[in-house]
């Protein structure tokens, strides 16, 4: 019996892959398994994932004949998973020795569908602590009856799907795999959909996770079209939020998000390719129209002078109609 399933997308990584398998290795047990997905990189990466293959104990390595992104390589592994639990982590980060353990101990002991925990940011040499925003640690809750207040950062804004374990039921009930294709923003409705529709959940004050930034490869830091994914990734927690049955309380906390995000990528459009930053505006205006305008008005309202004057005169934008149905 496989007790845990740790899923490792990888995709040009080896210059940091050496630093990700060797916490692996310092977290073997005779029951995880830990399958790696080589998203078709074109580097030494599937070198480095074969060698590591034949020396970690429970290794499967995987390998995608063209590059599908993260959230495909992350279903494909859990397409492969036996484990009673699932985790998630990126091939450029790193683990604390141990952690798994610790972390397979606490979801065991709180019998929860799935747990979340705090993480170690990390940039260049800077370290700094990342806390899950819900201030009940250890304690089992309904994950729907925290993803309000609207105007707060809440669980559901902490969306990265490796801070945290989940139990195989999850993954049985379909409320694991990511949508397909989704090339950045892929944790957002995959978050939202874990606290509307799974049974429990509790926060974990472990800190075992090390988050790599600033690596140069990253979507985070490349200003092309994928970038623009976060708007596919925010229609769908808008559109999936309003056929819930709190459609009316949740609303407003999804459309704030959506907005904020928005806001926060015009307000760095500098990093954008020129053709890119337009693109940006244009089915940023049209994902404005689409919004429950009612609910956008709220959101505008409750917002800061500067994003919600940026979001408004959006929001007078003329839009193509190709763009209003992106």
């Amino acid at each position: 019996m496989v007790k845990l399933s740790v899923i490792v997308p990888f995709y040009n990584v080896q210059q940091y892959a050496p630093d990700t398998l060797k916490s692996l290795h310092a977290n073997v047990r005779e029951d995880f398994e830990f399958i790696f997905v080589d998203d078709c990189s074109t580097d030494e990466t599937p070198d480095v994932l074969e060698r590591a293959a034949r020396e970690l104990p429970g290794a499967v390595h995987l390998r995608h004949e063209q590059n599908g992104g993260l959230a495909t390589a992350r279903n494909t592994g859990l397409d492969a998973a036996r484990g009673e639990y699932i985790t998630f982590l990126d091939g450029d980060d790193w683990l604390a020795p141990g952690y798994y353990e610790q972390l397979l101990g606490a979801i065991e002991e709180l019998g929860c569908d799935f747990v979340r925990t705090d993480h170690v940011q990390c940039t260049a040499r800077a370290r700094s602590v990342h806390r899950v925003p819900h201030g009940l640690r250890g304690v089992v809750m309904s994950p729907r009856d925290v993803i309000l207040p609207a105007d707060r950062s809440t669980s559901v804004d902490y969306a990265f799907a490796w801070a945290g374990m989940y139990h195989r039921r999850l993954l049985d009930q379909g409320l694991l795999h990511f949508t397909h294709g989704l090339r950045t923003a892929e944790d957002r409705p995959w978050i939202w959909r874990l606290h509307r529709e799974a049974k429990s959940f509790a926060a974990v004050g472990l800190l075992g996770v090390f988050y790599r930034r600033g690596v140069a490869s990253s979507l985070t830091q490349i200003g092309d079209v994928r970038q623009l994914d976060f708007i596919k990734a925010f229609d769908q927690v808008v559109r999936e939020t309003a056929e819930d049955r709190d459609a009316d309380v949740l609303l407003p906390k999804a459309v704030r998000t959506y907005c904020a995000i928005i806001s926060h990528h015009l307000g760095s459009i500098e990093r954008f390719e020129p053709a890119v930053a337009r693109k940006l505006k244009s089915l940023s205006a049209a994902a404005l129209k689409r919004m429950p305008q009612g609910v956008l008005d709220e959101a505008l309202d409750s917002m800061d002078v500067q994003r919600a004057t940026r979001l408004r005169r959006l929001r007078r934008r003329a839009v193509g109609a190709g763009e209003v149905a992106a």
